[in-house]
């Protein structure tokens, strides 16, 4: 049975999402005052794909579940092989390994992909300071290479960047473009460490 304002809902909330659906999420007190019982529920409208609207009733551990699900900003799932999916925002990035290494070659490596998206942060804040200032942007490039550092643990020991504006820079603009793009995020990050936790989700197998 679908919930309504009558039906023990203590306090709603209504959403409109991007794709134009008007969502109603509320708590639901059930049971009696000796053995209370709590519900979330997620209304989601009318649904022509259903034959009538669709709703689910979570529990509160249910809907905590859910958030952290949402929440998410990054989730990473096996593929096949040596090759991983990364998806974000509804977004997928594919990683691989080259032959060389056990993989397919389908795609980026991790590491790769770390320092191109060290260069895509700097070509994004060069491209915003040149528009900013009337500059033309139009064949912006960053060129990326990397060394693996000689000794353990594992892990990139140098990185080296090249900004290419082909519209130029004027001489009074390039010191202010090299220090905003020198200052992006992921430059930012990897300058100073943040905290990194690594734990076992669920139970441990004996």
């Amino acid at each position: 049975m679908k919930p309504d304002a009558g039906s023990g809902a203590r306090h709603y909330d209504h959403l409109r999402t991007s794709c134009g659906r008007d969502l109603t999420i509320g708590r639901l007190a059930l049971g009696d005052a000796v053995h209370p019982v709590g519900r979330v529920f997620i209304d989601l409208g009318e649904c022509p794909d259903c034959g009538g609207s669709a709703w689910a009733g979570l529990s509160a551990a249910e809907a905590r579940r859910l958030a952290a699900v949402l929440l998410a900003q990054a989730a990473v799932r096996h593929v096949d092989g040596d090759a991983y999916a990364i998806t974000a925002r509804g977004h997928e990035v594919l990683t691989d390994q080259p032959v060389a290494d056990g993989g397919s070659d389908a795609a980026l490596t991790p590491t790769e992909l770390l320092v191109a998206s060290l260069a895509s942060c700097v070509a994004f804040y060069a491209g915003r300071y040149l528009l900013r200032h009337g500059l033309d942007r139009a064949g912006l490039a960053v060129t990326a290479e990397f060394d693996m550092a000689a000794g353990r643990p594992a892990r990139v020991g140098a990185i080296r960047l090249r900004i290419t504006v082909p519209g130029g820079v004027p001489a009074q603009r390039t010191d202010a473009l090299l220090a905003v793009a020198s200052h992006c995020t992921v430059h930012n990050t990897l300058r100073q460490q943040p905290d990194v936790s690594i734990e076992l989700a669920g139970a441990v197998r004996a």
